[in-house]
């Protein structure tokens, strides 16, 4: 009979597998810029928003000169490595001796501001509205739908050409104006959102449980309708800044000497073959802003697509 070592038989408890440690789920922010960074031209949209963001936070103490500070002795002057240009302004003057480069980035803090107003405030009045018309649906959705139909039969810019010439002309009007256009898109937006997620069973739940209205609305819905929101604003920003320009190339957003983007298009127009460097700065500015906007809005469409995140499990329960 052959010796068996007692060391050498293993119990049934050493021969089963190890059970593998539970992997814990990664952090929204972490997943978020995993999807996000994937994208290139989002992450170099990010880049130059940044870049934007620092320039307008210390716009101040950036800029070389105040930007309505006028040299007379210097108008028109080309930039730095053109023939007849001063290192003293690198992007040259305007026709009354403004330095552009100073002017263009207080510009940027302007046109962020705009944004910023613009959008915010027709995110939040869209929300409700939206919110209320998806919720209640029958005559008040009827209602609230058909105003937002009007609204956006009309053109974008001669509809807020239209609210600004009623106001007046002004920069805070025209932030107004480009708020009251933008509305419709965030109203018809959060409204198809919520229609989807009121047939959901923890909506149902909820009314169960005894929830009012206003709860379901604002903690139960309406966090599963942000992520196509927030994409929205994003490339919201680019057409409030747009639109901006396009009314203070009219005359009717920021007043001179205000260092607006558009205002300084409109100021410029008649040297544009003399002096080139005065038209163009200004619309380059306008270009890659605009192009930066909607790049990140693009990159966090991809990021934040609800059927990716359904698929992930990633919910909000009330």
């Amino acid at each position: 009979m052959n010796n068996v070592n007692p060391t050498q038989i293993s119990s049934p408890q050493a021969a089963a597998p190890a059970l593998a440690a539970p992997v814990a789920p990664p952090h929204p922010a972490r997943e978020l810029w995993s999807y996000f960074s994937q994208n290139r031209g989002a992450v170099i949209g990010l880049v130059i928003i940044m870049v934007m963001l620092l320039a307008a936070v210390f716009a101040d103490f950036i800029a070389p000169h105040s930007p309505i500070e006028q040299f007379r002795d210097a108008t028109l002057v080309p930039p730095a490595w053109q023939a007849g240009g001063s290192s003293k302004f690198l992007l040259g003057t305007d026709p009354v001796g403004r330095d552009m480069l100073s002017r263009l980035i207080h510009g940027a803090r302007l046109s962020l501001i705009i944004g910023l107003v613009s959008v915010s405030l027709s995110l939040a009045v869209g929300i409700l509205l939206g919110l209320t018309a998806g919720y209640f649906r029958g005559v008040i959705e009827t209602t609230i739908m058909r105003l937002m139909d009007v609204m956006l039969a009309l053109p974008s810019l001669l509809l807020a050409i239209a609210v600004v010439a009623i106001l007046g002309p002004g920069l805070m009007n025209a932030m107004y104006a480009i708020a009251i256009v933008m509305m419709p898109h965030y109203v018809r937006q959060t409204r198809a959102a919520v229609i989807g997620e009121m047939s959901r069973d923890y909506v149902n739940a909820s009314r169960i449980a005894g929830a009012g209205p206003l709860r379901i609305m604002f903690d139960c819905v309406l966090p599963n309708c942000l992520a196509p929101l927030i994409v929205q604003a994003t490339l919201g920003f680019s057409g409030a800044i747009l639109d901006a320009a396009a009314l203070g190339f009219l005359g009717l957003g920021a007043q001179p000497p205000t260092p607006e983007w558009g205002s300084m298009l409109a100021s410029a127009m008649e040297f544009i073959q003399s002096a080139w460097w005065v038209v163009t700065f200004p619309g380059l500015a306008i270009l890659i802003a605009v192009l930066a906007f909607n790049l990140m809005g693009d990159g966090l469409r991809d990021a934040l697509d609800p059927k990716l995140k359904r698929e992930s499990g990633t919910l909000w329960h009330c």
